[in-house]
């Protein structure tokens, strides 16, 4: 039996995200420059895009360049950004009937960046079968103090009373406001930890953390993942047996 027929194709999750770790190290162990791993983290990328529409899932979150990386070697972003600009294949999207989407402070990317991102969700943005959104120039912590900032000037101005802010309001106003929040977070690379990483949304995803290098992350990875979220029991803080309740229509 493969690892596709442990799916449960009823239950497969909605939305995953995933922090992309160890193209670094996985050059290191070859004795590569660590923009070789970031090279061949792009080839992951493909393959898991077309495995993720493949399996029904809507939305495919990465975590592709955080706020902290800026403080990263010049040479280092910069071969990034060539990567952005020489491997943005939107034929790949096209095939597979995905959306693209760049989410973050896309404002600061090389000019030629931003052009080409943008021709890219202008081109894909009719697809309907997944949304593969990359995270680009972005951390929760900016995030949250960019909505944060733009609420407290609502209510300088008397548009908004400190008693409407809720938490729906809040989610309304974050980035990812357009899809709900991932039912599973996955990192690879061996870490434990989210890296600033769409904090308000995951406050109750389920983790899964896998110590292969992002560039080794396979298919037959990601089905593992999604076999072990499916084997947890979500509770939202409620007790196992009300969840169990719920199920039976109790």
């Amino acid at each position: 039996m493969s690892l596709t027929d442990k799916i449960d194709m009823q239950r497969v999750p909605a939305h995953v995200a995933i922090i992309m770790d160890g193209n670094g190290r996985w050059a290191k162990q070859r004795g590569l420059p660590r923009t070789a791993g970031h090279a061949e983290g792009v080839e992951t990328v493909k393959r898991i895009t077309t495995e993720a529409t493949r399996l029904g899932i809507k939305y495919l979150t990465l975590y592709t360049f955080s706020t902290e990386n800026w403080n990263r070697p010049a040479p280092e972003i910069e071969a990034l950004m060539g990567l952005i600009l020489d491997h943005l294949e939107e034929e790949i999207f096209m095939k597979n009937n995905v959306r693209f989407r760049a989410l973050g402070g896309l404002e600061l990317l090389p000019p030629r960046v931003q052009q080409r991102l943008g021709e890219c969700m202008e081109r894909t943005a009719g697809n309907t079968k997944m949304t593969m959104n990359v995270m680009l120039s972005y951390s929760s912590r900016w995030e949250l103090t960019q909505t944060m900032r733009q609420m407290a000037e609502e209510v300088k101005q008397g548009t908004l009373q400190p008693v409407e802010i809720t938490e729906e309001l809040i989610s309304s106003r974050l980035l990812t406001n357009f899809m709900p929040d991932p039912d599973l977070l996955i990192r690879t690379g061996g870490e434990l930890r989210i890296s600033n990483y769409l904090l308000w949304q995951s406050a109750y995803s389920e983790f899964y953390f896998s110590d292969t290098y992002w560039p080794d992350f396979n298919e037959e990875n990601l089905q593992q993942a999604i076999i072990d979220y499916q084997g947890r029991q979500r509770r939202f803080g409620k007790t196992g047996d009300q969840v169990e309740d719920e199920k039976k229509g109790m």
